[in-house]
């Protein structure tokens, strides 16, 4: 077993390569703990160069808002009347704390995600 990091696309391929051809392997075996390695480095390098950025948070409101079927009405009592939730949404009036704690805890949205600048 010889395992190296992955530095570059092709060192990437060969280890997705490496992984096809583990993957049927028997259980506490040693190729399953290469296997298990490998797919460490693996997903450490998808990480760093595939990595997936949070929305920015009216696009993470709207879209769980969509998700749910709620309309801009449903966040009232998260943001207030309905001129300022039309305001947050337009990206008029910015989140407060407040209305981070309430959104995250009635759509689901993780704080670090509607905390972000926008």
């Amino acid at each position: 077993m010889q395992i190296r990091p992955i530095k570059n696309e092709e060192d990437y391929n060969a280890a997705l390569r490496k992984i096809d051809q583990l993957i049927d392997c028997k259980e506490n075996s040693k190729e399953e703990d290469e296997l298990e390695v490998i797919s460490l480095l693996v997903w450490h390098y998808e990480e760093k160069h595939y990595g997936i950025e949070s929305p920015e948070p009216v696009q993470a409101i709207k879209a769980r808002m969509n998700a749910l079927d709620l309309r801009p009405k449903d966040l009232v009592e998260s943001i207030g009347d309905k001129s300022r939730v039309s305001q947050v949404l337009s990206k008029k009036r910015k989140l407060t704390l407040r209305m981070i704690h309430n959104l995250s805890r009635q759509l689901g949205i993780p704080v670090e995600t509607l905390a972000q600048e926008y």
